[in-house]
């Protein structure tokens, strides 16, 4: 049975770059079973301590020592987050010193340039993107799709909805999706609504049987969800994107990220903001 480990994720902001960082860290080590814990917003020397005094129970109770990972930017903070039973993986100090040296200037150390507002049209443009691809979810608003930077097709539960918020989110892409009913898979040509757009069309396809295994959560034994259903539908719309030569990929074995990232890269898409 694998080794329970407790793993911290510390931040003065909101910790996704050191849960980020951490994590992928952690992925090379699977026989490790780890118990992970994200605390935000650690950004005075008082709470530094507390959660150390918290850690160190923690590491007393394991008899095991936590991995700590931390991009907290403050000096006074980092050093108030010393844990004498813990392994500490501190981001910021471990590259900050080497950057510094190579551009011969000293950091800005100026918290929440990441994940915050510090740009707000930046943000504002983003917000924008997601708003859109919440418009323009599963072809239920078809205005406005010149604006959109991609469409993406293909049955339905492919991941077009996960995929569209995600590109909004991480690159400001404004994304929209239509799905296609088995009334345009029976038709020679793409939806009337989609012609004028082709060229900012890209499919997902994915297995047929993990796509029976989702629709089944959905809708269990239907004929929406059969595996010969799904079969046919996916058949169908791989043959519409071949067609007409369309730009796709299979969903079935990436994750949304994944996904994201060869639609930007496939499509020729880059960040907005």
């Amino acid at each position: 049975m694998p080794h329970l480990r407790s793993a911290f994720f510390i931040s003065d902001r909101t910790g996704i770059t050191a849960e980020l960082l951490g994590n992928t860290l952690l992925t090379q080590f699977d026989t490790v079973e780890f118990k992970r814990e994200t605390v935000p917003f650690i950004d005075t020397p008082e709470k530094a301590e507390e959660l150390a005094a918290r850690i160190q129970q923690v590491a007393d109770q394991d008899a095991l020592r936590p991995l700590v990972f931390t991009s907290i930017i403050n000096p006074d903070v980092r050093r108030a987050l010393k844990i004498h039973n813990a392994q500490i993986v501190d981001f910021f100090e471990t590259f900050i010193g080497e950057l510094e040296q190579e551009l011969g200037q000293r950091a800005s150390l100026t918290v929440g340039r990441v994940h915050g507002m510090l740009n707000e049209e930046r943000y504002d443009h983003r917000m924008a993107a997601v708003n859109f691809s919440l418009n323009h979810d599963d072809g239920v608003k078809l205005k406005d799709l010149d604006e959109a930077d991609v469409i993406l097709v293909g049955v339905s539960r492919s991941g077009k909805t996960p995929t569209c918020l995600y590109l909004a989110l991480q690159y400001g892409i404004k994304a929209a999706n239509y799905p296609l009913t088995p009334e345009d898979l029976d038709s020679p040509t793409l939806p009337k609504m989609l012609l004028p757009y082709r060229h900012k069309l890209f499919g997902l396809t994915i297995d047929p049987a993990r796509l029976h295994y989702i629709r089944s959560e959905r809708r269990p034994d239907s004929k929406y969800a059969s595996v010969d259903n799904c079969r046919v539908e996916v058949n169908e719309a791989e043959a519409m994107f071949r067609h007409h030569g369309l730009a796709f990929i299979s969903t079935t074995h990436k994750s949304v990220e994944e996904i994201a990232t060869t639609i930007m890269h496939k499509a020729m898409l880059t960040r907005r903001f």
